[in-house]
């Protein structure tokens, strides 16, 4: 074990280090626990960024991180209220402060200017939003459209409604430039964060509250693992970040996966798409969207961009949320894990990972390195998201179809729902009546009762159980109707993919 230690050591920095704005700040010793919204407030004293809901919902703690993709710096609104502070290791923060020096971004002075701030106190979180369309668009040379507005403004609550003005504010800020002063930051500091990614360390920090380390390659991160077997493991950390920040839940090490280099990774083979664990939801959103394209369109309402863009593929997976909105999808796309740990890795289906309720098929020391999907197989795929909100809430039922057919008639079926048990699974009674049928309405009846015997649903403050039975018959009817080539109506009022936000 000496050996290891020494190994683990020998490239661990044992200072947190972080551009805030264009000041480089280092930490050592700091609560692995403490949120990055505390930090700004309590000890920075920025206190632009606001408290709101404290569960990543309402959008008032966004602010924008900058992090190296591909060796050039891009901002991304992010929920500092739910993202543990040592997770920016190695990345700049931009405040509601930040951009007003030394004078108001375009955005500030179009919601000024529209009348687009009411009571105030939502308005630094929206002007970090839109900021972060501005960045990508004003490179793009290009105006956003209304949808892309909304889109960018999905994850910010307005307690006193009347968006128009802010609207009105994020169509005449998006028609100018990047002000001179933020092109000159983001220059500068792209500099000092090329600098620090090419020294070789990685944080690995000790202190009486705990320990925060962020490996930056998985041999760091099996070395942390064995170190700390009982340490918990994020990524994106959008809902662990709840767990600290509304359960008070407290952990004495924490190892973050998000700089882990071979974990961020998305080939393509001829057959096989694989996306590494660690990779967003928004980076992996355009891969995922062209195997179907009802993926792309779920996607697009799995939370907001603020959560899109630091929750990762991995963690979705791991977390086993019964209600998920992805694993329901992936397991109807036929999508494989591939589990690395102490003696190696191994590949289970996707399906096989999820066992019970907050239990997963996870060896002492193992992790979540990587989902296969295949190629093609998915030109029946269809997939419906029931919640009580378009954007940004959870669902009560999510139904995920994909059938293969020989010669007019149902070869292979795979119909997987969340919401309608412990853990997200497959429908396979249901199955059965569909395989060897002509698909279409005149297989509702049977096929409804088989899924009725397929699960139990429960009731609970998003659904009762007898709306989540209805809602599942609804849409296997929805997808018989479908396939019989009969118009369905659409749920969705927009299936415009989100902004790209890499500035």
């Amino acid at each position: 074990m000496t050996g290891l230690v020494i190994d683990c050591m020998a490239q661990a920095r044992s200072q947190l280090r972080c551009l805030l704005g264009s000041e480089p700040f280092f930490l050592a010793a700091f609560d692995p626990n403490r949120t990055l919204l505390d930090f700004l407030r309590e000890e920075r004293h920025l206190t632009g960024t606001k408290e709101g809901c404290a569960e990543g919902d309402c959008g008032a703690c966004t602010v924008l991180i900058g992090e190296l993709h591909e060796g050039v710096l891009r901002y991304r609104a992010a929920n500092a209220c739910i993202l543990p502070l040592g997770t920016v290791d190695n990345k700049q923060v931009l405040t509601v402060e930040h951009l007003a020096d030394p004078v108001p971004h375009p955005v500030q002075a179009a919601m000024a200017t529209q009348h687009g701030s009411q009571c105030g106190f939502c308005t630094p979180g929206m002007v970090m939003s839109l900021a972060s369309l501005h960045f990508a668009r004003a490179d793009e040379g290009c105006t956003p459209t209304l949808d892309q507005i909304n889109q960018a403004l999905a994850g910010n609550l307005c307690r006193c409604t009347g968006y128009g003005p802010i609207i009105d504010a994020a169509r005449a800020a998006c028609q100018q430039a990047v002000p001179a002063h933020c092109q000159a930051l983001r220059e500068k500091s792209q500099v000092v964060l090329q600098d620090w990614a090419a020294d070789g360390t990685y944080l690995c920090a000790h202190g009486a509250a705990g320990t925060f380390a962020a490996p930056t390659n998985t041999r760091e991160l099996r070395q942390l693992i064995e170190l700390h077997p009982q340490a918990r493991l994020v990524a994106g950390a959008t809902d662990v970040g709840l767990w600290i920040s509304k359960r008070h839940q407290r952990f004495a090490a924490v190892i973050h996966l998000g700089s882990v280099s071979e974990l961020q990774r998305i080939e393509h083979s001829e057959d096989t798409l694989e996306i590494g664990a660690a990779v967003t939801l928004a980076d992996a959103f355009a891969a995922l969207a062209a195997l179907a394209p009802d993926l792309g369109v779920l996607l697009r309402r799995f939370g907001s961009p603020q959560v899109r863009g630091q929750a990762s593929i991995g963690g979705n997976i791991a977390n086993g949320s019964p209600i998920s909105d992805l694993a329901p999808a992936l397991i109807a796309l036929g999508a494989r894990l591939r589990l690395a740990g102490p003696d190696g890795e191994r590949e289970i289906a996707l399906e096989d990972f999820f066992i019970d309720y907050g239990h997963q098929d996870l060896l002492p020391g193992e992790y979540v390195a990587a989902l296969s999907i295949p190629a093609d197989g998915h030109q029946h795929f269809r997939c419906w998201k029931i919640s009580k909100r378009f954007d940004q809430d959870i669902s009560a039922v999510c139904g995920a179809f994909n059938v293969q057919l020989a010669h007019g008639k149902v070869h292979e079926a795979r119909i997987v729902f969340g919401g309608m048990a412990a853990i997200s699974r497959r429908a396979t009674r249901c199955e059965a009546v569909l395989k060897g049928a002509t698909p279409g309405p005149a297989l509702l009846p049977r096929a409804a009762d088989a899924l009725a015997e397929d699960y139990a649903p429960i009731s609970d403050l998003r659904a009762s159980a007898a709306y989540r039975r209805q809602a599942a018959r609804g849409l296997l009817e929805r997808y018989l109707s479908a396939m019989a080539g009969q118009p369905v109506p659409v749920l969705y009022p927009t299936a415009t993919p989100p902004v790209n936000t890499h500035a």
